[in-house]
């Protein structure tokens, strides 16, 4: 059943969009929902029509004019169904799967995504792991998740007493994982920790903020392997695994990753001889320049540590040996230490 909402607009969000104020306003709501509500004339504006691109003029607000209703309809339930998707398996035995996720590969069936997914794969490749579908049928065996644009390793249980050792180690943080980037400008400092909150950007509901007053804890340590006349190459350790942190980390401290549209990592960049290169090889990169390389983790049945590594993806190597060279471009072994 749907639940009437009343909400009336406060004088400090006038000039904000209809969509993205009931984004804000309403827990669980995304954009493209909001959008969906407004569509079906699930919002009623008490004065006048209401769209998802109505200002909310402050004007207005002094009279309170501007009170919605909206009836919140339930979030339809996702499923997925198996796929006959390649996958590049890393690892494999009777309780996980190690993948080597390519870039533009959605992890899991979400509005706008329905199936195309990591998890219908996965449910092709190993059916079992449909048993586990009762409790979360779009994320069976899914403990973990890096973003449609990321590449790399990927760490998938296929049954229930794994899923429930290894969410217990992400919870615990006793999971190693290392990501290279390559982020615009210049970091100021060879070595970095990035200690915030992490929370729901107030007006722009893709993006994750560390500028929120209550979240969860969110940490990145980050080391600087070399640099160009634009860029630096950075290694990030995940301490905390939260949704976007190294992209929200490094953005908010003025030093987006490369390609990424979303946090600000696509720039003009100035016309010089010495930066000419660095931005025509920029321009060839199509998506964020992050790659999850390494992974470590306790077997949560044998107990055994395991140690993953990747090497560059093609894509990023290409722009990584032309912005630094063959030689800097080595990435640091989970044995050794950052």
């Amino acid at each position: 059943m749907s639940e009437t909402v009343r909400i009336e607009v406060r004088p400090d969000e006038g000039g904000t969009r209809l969509d993205a104020l009931l984004c804000a306003r309403i827990d669980g709501l995304s954009r493209a929902r909001a959008t969906e509500h407004l569509a079906s004339g699930h919002v009623r504006l008490i004065a006048g029509a209401a769209k998802a691109n109505t200002k909310l003029k402050p004007s207005l607000l002094v009279n309170k004019q501007h009170i919605f209703e909206i009836d919140v309809q339930p979030r339809q339930e996702l499923s997925a169904e198996a796929q006959a998707i390649p996958l590049t398996i890393v690892y494999e035995d009777a309780d996980l799967l190690v993948i080597d996720k390519p870039p533009g590969l959605v992890v899991h069936p979400a509005a706008g995504h329905e199936d195309g997914t990591l998890v219908n794969a996965l449910l092709h490749h190993a059916p079992e792991m449909a048993a586990m579908k009762g409790k979360d049928a779009y994320r069976p065996g899914l403990v973990h998740r890096i973003d449609k644009d990321t590449s790399g390793l990927l760490v998938v249980s296929k049954n229930e007493t794994a899923m429930k050792k290894l969410a217990a180690l992400f919870a615990l943080h006793n999971i190693e994982r290392r990501y290279v980037a390559i982020v615009l400008g210049q970091l100021p400092q060879e070595k970095m920790t990035f200690r915030t909150l992490h929370g729901r950007h107030p007006t722009e509901r893709k993006r994750f903020t560390g500028k929120v007053t209550e979240g969860k804890e969110a940490v990145t340590h980050v080391t600087v392997l070399a640099r160009s006349a634009l860029t630096t190459l950075v290694v990030c350790q995940l301490e905390t695994g939260r949704s976007h942190q190294i992209r929200m980390h490094l953005a908010e401290s003025g030093h987006p990753i490369a390609g990424d549209h979303l946090y600000g990592g696509v720039r003009p960049h100035p016309k010089t001889t010495r930066t000419m290169g660095d931005a025509v090889i920029l321009a060839t990169i199509k998506r964020q320049a992050l790659h999850a390389y390494a992974l470590g983790f306790q077997h949560p049945r044998t107990g055994r540590q395991l140690r993953m590594e990747l090497p560059w993806p093609a894509d990023l190597m290409d722009v990584a040996r032309g912005l630094y060279g063959a030689e800097n471009i080595a990435l640091p072994p989970l044995s050794e230490d950052v």
